[in-house]
């Protein structure tokens, strides 16, 4: 029994890691109304890449606007509203509207996208 414990671990390990993936995407997708899956693929479609990095988007690695790290986790939107899904799906479709003075334009976001998108983002922490 003790020689199979190391075993188990090493198998048990990578595991326990992909419960919290499931447990965040099944979080983001109750908050936002969302798909994290379609959020990344839309991230990709409307070249958030292009300004942004974007953890887990292959080629979003810009740096012109802030790195898009942990967004499940941050305060603020744009450090101008309350980080919630509602905020962050508003931003995400008219970010001159919630702010005139950002350097973000409107990429006429449809809404469900917006909600994908924001759902993606939820699930960075």
């Amino acid at each position: 029994m003790t020689r199979l414990f190391p075993i188990f671990v090493l198998v048990a390990l990578p595991l326990l890691g992909a419960c919290d993936d499931t447990a965040d995407e099944k979080s983001a997708t109750a908050m936002t109304g969302g798909d994290p899956h379609r959020g990344k693929s839309a991230i990709t479609a409307y070249g958030c890449g292009t300004c942004h990095t974007v953890p887990g988007v292959k080629g979003a690695d810009a740096l012109v606007g802030p790195p898009l790290t942990h967004m499940g986790e941050r305060g603020y939107v744009a450090g101008v509203m309350k980080n919630t899904p509602a905020n962050l799906v508003r931003w995400i479709q008219d970010p001159p509207a919630v702010d005139p003075m950002t350097a973000m334009p409107k990429l006429n976001v449809s809404e469900a996208d917006a909600r994908d998108i924001a759902s993606y983002l939820y699930t960075l922490k």
